[in-house]
């Protein structure tokens, strides 16, 4: 839908103002919403729904302090050095105590610093950044518990992503140019610092109200090339949001008692057409921590199908890169955007196909390498990609799928479809890989015995009686950045 049409959809406020007292009458959403917020941090989580927990908040504290060298976690921690605040929560990968407010902000945005993070495709966002950065800060705050750590994640997932789903996801965002990504984040982290606060059901009202009213963000963070802005949209403005929010309203902070209905509501500004019943669709019995997909490689979600998909070929049908002629990728047209010839190494699948074809893989440090950009045997094998805005294969996203075409000099041609990532919820990793994939990126940063230590304490988070047990483990002795390793 054009942006013209979807705007002059919207009702007149006269209009709407007449249909806002029939709509008080359906404000049972948002009740129905606010105790389920205020009850899921005594509930027992599903067994399996648990796992999922522990296995995202690993990949999400994984990415905050393997991406400690970027520009944005960098950034991150001289705002956090500068505006310190009461010392009483962690900065994870560095040396320092904070506040809550500036802790999850940093985090937030380390979190984000580069591609490492999860993803949520119905919704359009990366959950785990700002939910878990918010949820870890005020968890500190408070010092809950392990269980209740779980649960406060769980839940920022569950309401954050439903509020972007209601909205239309990928398609509300081109047809708005709003960030996606950050609105589901805002309304994620919130819940999920509420709940570690123990609001009550009418202060989660006011939390819903909160959320929405610092529910911002434009897409144009697409355009900035160094990340920082992005991290901050991503992850760091909504976990600072979301901690702000769960203080205030715990020291007495009142609202609206219900965003959702009535006059000048979230959905007369954000979506007038959108059903509000989608916020608590299957509420309590689906959970979005177990739709959010992981990464397998730290690139931008859509070079990881053609990075699947490349490297199959290359295991089965042998060949050097002197040898190839052509590379052909297949997109969905709406990725292939986002991807097409970025300035960032990480977001560019011509240059992420290249380092693949030279090495076999793509590691963390080849994924983050700004220089190899520019280099001689790289540029030579980038000239010979071709990204293709494929029309069919954008009808299946949210589903992530790549047809890669490898045609060699001697006329050999070889082709590979990748349907489920790697990682993705149709092909998950295991959380033996996931735990790799920490070891892998943590240990330059936190040595090896300390990795396995903190893995070991994410995976059983049950037992842990007060969350700031994980501080020692969380932490480095110093902030100076230390060299990457080849993965």
């Amino acid at each position: 839908m054009a942006v013209s049409a979807a705007f002059s959809e919207w009702p007149a406020r006269a209009e709407f103002l007449n249909q806002s007292a029939a709509a008080d009458h359906h404000s049972d959403v948002t009740g129905h919403l606010s105790a389920y917020m205020s009850e899921a941090g005594d509930q027992e989580l599903p067994p399996d729904v648990q796992e999922k927990a522990k296995q995202h908040i690993l990949d999400t504290i994984t990415a905050m302090v393997s991406g400690a060298n970027l520009p944005p976690a960098q950034t991150a921690l001289k705002f956090a050095q500068g505006y310190g605040g009461e010392p009483r929560a962690t900065v994870v990968g560095s040396n320092i105590v904070c506040g809550p407010i500036e802790a999850a902000l940093a985090n937030g945005m380390r979190a984000h610093s580069d591609e490492t993070d999860d993803s949520h495709s119905p919704s359009h966002s990366h959950p785990g950044c700002a939910t878990v950065a918010a949820a870890l800060a005020a968890g500190e705050w408070f010092a809950i518990s392990g269980p209740r750590f779980m649960r406060a994640v769980c839940l920022g997932y569950d309401v954050g992503t439903r509020v972007t789903m209601t909205l239309g996801g990928l398609n509300y965002q081109m047809s708005t140019h709003r960030s996606a990504h950050s609105i589901a984040s805002t309304f994620s982290a919130c819940a999920a610092a509420a709940s570690a606060a123990g609001l009550s059901s009418q202060q989660m009202r006011w939390v819903l109200d909160y959320s929405a009213q610092q529910a911002a963000g434009i897409a144009a963070w697409q355009r900035d090339t160094l990340h920082v802005e992005k991290s901050l949209v991503f992850g760091g403005f909504p976990a600072r949001n979301g901690v702000i929010t769960a203080l205030l309203i715990q020291l007495g902070a009142t609202g609206v008692d219900d965003i959702f209905f009535g006059s000048d509501n979230f959905f007369t500004a954000f979506g007038p057409n959108a059903d509000p019943a989608g916020l608590v669709e299957e509420l309590g019995e689906r959970y979005e921590i177990a739709r959010t997909n992981t990464k397998k490689w730290t690139v931008g979600s859509p070079i990881q199908a053609p990075l699947d998909a490349l490297q199959k070929i290359m295991q089965e049908h042998p060949f050097k890169p002197v040898e190839v002629e052509r590379v052909m990728v297949r997109i969905a047209t709406s990725e292939a955007k986002t991807v097409n010839n970025r300035e960032m190494p990480d977001i560019c699948l011509q240059h992420m196909i290249a380092v693949m074809l030279l090495k076999g893989t793509v590691s963390f440090r080849a994924a983050h390498d700004r220089e190899l950009m520019r280099d001689p045997a790289v540029l030579a094998e980038r000239a010979k990609v071709e990204l293709v805005s494929d029309e069919d294969l954008e009808k299946l996203y949210p589903q992530l799928v790549a047809i890669v075409e490898v045609t060699l000099k001697g006329g050999a041609q070889y082709s590979q479809r990748i349907d489920a990532v790697r990682g993705t919820v149709k092909n998950p990793m295991s959380g033996q890989e996931l735990a790799d994939k920490a070891k892998d990126l943590m240990g330059p940063f936190l040595g090896e015995v300390q990795t396995r230590r903190l893995i070991d304490a994410v995976y059983h988070l049950e037992a842990i009686d007060d969350l700031r047990k994980l501080r020692p483990l969380l932490q480095t002795t110093s902030n100076t950045p230390v060299a990457q390793v080849t993965r």
